[in-house]
């Protein structure tokens, strides 16, 4: 799309990407967005968070970070944190567009691994992923419920 400027991040689009991402889970997260522009700012000169501009408004967004080393890995990773586009804009490869971009500017960082999640309830996301590029990890996430005792770990 010709009129389709991705661009990085400013921290004026705080308001947009709160409205976006409310629009897709059903509620906002003013504080969640508050503190990831503030992280994506004062990391240490490596911006790659994006934003989707299409006539003006801001049609989607991609919040990403680079990590030297996560998990027990030496070598570099980018993940993607939180990734949105406006449902008024579906269909229009706004979403390919930002991917496109974020994998041009970690390429010039010399990273050569994006890293995300997905819930397994967002098939539609799953999917936009898999068409991506985007494979399963080979690795598992784990969680630990912290109010759960060990009582109440059924061990083996």
């Amino acid at each position: 799309m010709d009129d389709l400027l991705i661009r990085n991040l400013q921290p004026a689009d705080q308001e947009a990407l709160v409205r976006i991402d409310a629009r897709i889970i059903g509620r906002r997260r003013d504080e969640f967005f508050r503190v990831k522009l503030r992280q994506a700012a004062a990391d240490t000169g490596v911006a790659v968070s994006l934003v989707a501009d299409l006539d003006g408004l801001v049609a989607g967004f991609v919040l990403a970070r680079v990590y030297y080393g996560e998990f027990g890995m030496a070598e570099p990773a980018a993940v993607l944190d939180v990734f949105g586009v406006h449902p008024d804009f579906r269909g229009r490869h706004v979403g390919a567009a930002l991917l496109r971009q974020l994998r041009t500017n970690l390429a010039g960082l010399g990273i050569r691994r994006l890293q995300t999640e997905v819930g397994w309830d967002s098939p539609d996301l799953i999917t936009f992923f898999h068409h991506e590029g985007f494979v399963p990890a080979p690795r598992l996430c784990l969680d630990l419920d912290l109010r759960a005792t060990r009582e109440d770990v059924a061990l083996p």
